[in-house]
C-alpha cells in the first residue's frame, strides 16, 4: 500500500459541483427530470462540426458506458502467452485467471500483435465473438493525465504535474466525466460537444444528452444539460394522468395551475417552465411507445441490458423526436472490489458481456450499427498485488469500444508489462497509463464530428499527447 502521506496527498478532493447544486434544488420542486427538458437550443451553431459530417446530412450517437468503482481489468484483458503470463500470475496471485483448463482465459486474435497472445475472463464469451468479427476493440493501460509521465522516479518528481485526487473515486470520476484532469469543473466533455452540435436537431424541447442514470457531470455543458429517463421511458410528472381518484385530483389541480396565466413575471416563467417540460415528457414517451417490439430477445434480470434496449428505443424513434446527434449515459456500479473479486467481477462481467450483445444485435437490427458507438469508462484500475482477496485502488487500465465504425479485432494503446516493481509500477502495481485519456476522448469526439479546431478547447491538455493539426487520429481505434 502506499504510505498514509502520499494515499492522502493523492486523495484531497472536493464534491461540491453544480450536479449536486442543481440536483438538490430540483428535488426540492420534486421533478428533476422535468426541468431538465427545459434547455437553451441555440447555443452554438452546427457548423463548428466537421463539414465531411454535415455534408452526409447523417445519425450518430455515442453511449458512455459508466463501470462505476473501478474495473479490475487486468483481469478483463489478460496476457495469455507464457513468459508474459507468468508475470501476470506472479503479480496477481490468487487473483490469476487460470491460463489453461476449466474458467480459463478466452483467446483473441489481434489483428496488430506485439509479439504477446492475449485473451479476455472466461465471462465475455459474447464480447470474444464481437472482437473477432471486427465489432470490438480494447484500449490498453488508459487513464488520466496531464502530462506524459513515463516512469515511477518522474512520477514522484514534484516538477511532473499529476491528476488532482489520483486514487480518490470522486475526482477521478470527475476527471473522465470533465476531460479535465488538472482542475475541478462542473461542466462535462459531453456537454461541451452538445453545445456545439445542440442546433444540429430539430428537437427544440428535448436535450440530445439522455441519461438513464440520473444527472452525471459528463453531459452537463454550458448551455445543455442531460435529460433524465429510466428503463421504462420518461420520467415526467410523478403520478401525471394516472386514474386513481386522488391522482385525477391532482392532476387536475396541475393542468388548472399550468393553463393559468400569471401576472407576476416569475411565477408565469416559472409555470411555463412546467408546461414546457411536461409537454416535452409527454412528447418523448408517445414516441418510444410507438417504436415496434426487437425481435432481438433481452437477456433477462440484465439492468444494463435494460438500460441500452431504451438507448435503442431512443434511437429507433430519432426521426420522430427530431435527432440527428444524440449522447447517451448509461451506467453499472459495483466494481469496487476490495473483496470478493473473483466471484463479483465475474457476475459484472458477464452482465456487461451479456448487454453488449444484445445491444450490438438490436443496432444491427435497427441497421444504424454503424452510427453508434459504445464506449466503456471506469474510475481507474486496481491494483495488480492482491490485498488478501481483492485489490485496491490504481490508475492505468484497460477499455473496450464497440460499433460499427470501430476498426475492430485489434488493441490500441500499449500493454504494460505486469511484472511487480516495472518502471510504470509506482507502487503494488498501480500503473502509469501509457495512453491518456484525453487522446481516448478526442478520438470519439472526432469521430462524432467534432472538429480539430474545437478539440483543444474541449481538452485542453490534449497538445501534450496529440497534435490536432497532423491530419491523423488521436489512436486509431475509429473510422473517421
Amino acid at each position: 500500500m502506499l504510505s498514509k502521506n502520499k494515499e492522502k496527498h493523492m486523495k484531497k478532493a472536493t464534491n461540491i459541483s453544480r450536479r449536486n447544486f442543481i440536483g438538490k434544488s430540483c428535488a426540492a420542486v420534486g421533478y428533476t427530470t422535468l426541468f431538465s427538458s427545459l434547455i437553451n437550443m441555440k447555443a452554438m451553431a452546427a457548423s463548428a462540426l466537421d463539414n465531411s459530417s454535415l455534408a452526409n446530412g447523417d445519425y450518430k450517437s455515442l453511449v458512455f458506458l459508466m463501470l462505476g468503482g473501478g474495473n479490475d481489468s487486468f483481469n478483463m484483458l489478460v496476457p495469455r502467452g507464457n513468459p508474459e503470463y507468468n508475470e501476470y500470475a506472479t503479480s496477481r496471485s490468487n487473483l490469476a485467471i487460470p491460463q489453461t483448463g476449466a474458467g480459463s482465459i478466452l483467446p483473441i486474435n489481434p489483428i496488430t500483435t506485439d509479439g504477446k497472445s492475449y485473451g479476455l475472463h472466461p465471462s465475455m464469451g459474447n464480447m470474444q465473438q464481437l472482437f473477432e468479427t471486427n465489432k470490438l476493440a480494447f484500449l490498453s493501460n488508459v487513464g488520466t493525465l496531464v502530462e506524459p509521465i513515463t516512469n515511477s522516479t518522474d512520477f514522484y518528481n514534484t516538477a511532473f504535474k499529476k491528476p488532482l485526487g489520483l486514487l480518490s473515486h470522486s475526482d477521478q470520476q470527475q476527471q473522465w466525466h470533465s476531460g479535465r484532469p488538472h482542475e475541478r469543473t462542473n461542466i462535462g466533455w459531453g456537454g461541451r460537444i452538445a453545445d456545439l452540435v445542440q442546433s444540429m436537431n430539430a428537437n427544440d424541447s428535448i436535450s440530445m444528452n439522455i441519461s438513464l442514470r440520473g444527472t452525471n457531470l459528463f453531459q452537463y455543458g454550458q448551455e445543455v444539460i442531460p435529460y433524465v429517463i429510466n428503463n421504462e421511458g420518461s420520467i415526467g410528472i410523478l403520478d401525471y394522468e394516472d386514474t386513481d381518484p386522488f391522482n385525477v385530483l391532482k392532476t387536475n389541480a396541475l393542468n388548472s395551475m399550468m393553463d393559468k396565466d400569471y401576472n407576476d413575471v416569475f411565477k408565469n416563467t416559472y409555470i411555463n417552465t412546467i408546461k414546457s417540460s411536461n409537454e416535452a415528457s409527454q412528447s418523448f414517451q408517445t414516441a418510444i411507445d410507438a417504436v415496434p417490439d426487437f425481435t432481438t430477445v433481452i437477456p433477462a434480470n440484465n439492468d444494463l441490458a435494460e438500460q441500452l434496449q431504451m438507448v435503442a428505443k431512443t434511437i429507433a424513434a430519432r426521426d420522430t423526436l427530431g435527432f440527428s446527434r444524440q449522447i447517451f449515459y448509461v451506467q453499472i456500479d459495483g466494481w469496487d472490489h476490495h473483496d470478493e473479486l473473483l466471484l463479483n467481477h465475474a457476475n459484472l462481467l458477464t452482465e456487461v458481456n451479456d448487454a453488449l450483445e444484445y445491444f450490438n444485435a438490436v443496432t444491427e437490427e435497427l441497421t444504424i450499427a454503424e452510427s453508434v458507438t459504445t464506449f466503456s469508462i471506469s474510475d481507474f484500475g486496481r491494483t495488480l498485488t492482491s490485498n488478501g482477496n481483492g485489490t485496491d485502488h490504481a490508475w492505468g487500465g484497460n477499455a473496450f469500444i464497440m460499433g460499427g465504425s470501430v476498426i475492430g479485432k485489434d488493441m490500441y494503446g500499449n500493454y504494460p508489462s505486469l511484472a511487480l516493481n516495472n518502471p510504470l509500477d509506482i507502487q503494488d502495481g498501480r500503473l502509469i497509463p501509457t495512453t491518456s485519456a484525453d487522446m481516448y476522448m478526442a478520438e470519439l469526439a472526432k469521430w462524432f464530428g467534432v472538429s480539430n479546431s474545437d478539440l483543444d478547447m474541449i481538452f485542453p491538455n490534449l497538445y501534450r499527447f496529440y497534435d490536432s493539426g497532423s491530419g491523423l487520429p488521436p489512436i486509431g481505434f475509429m473510422n473517421i
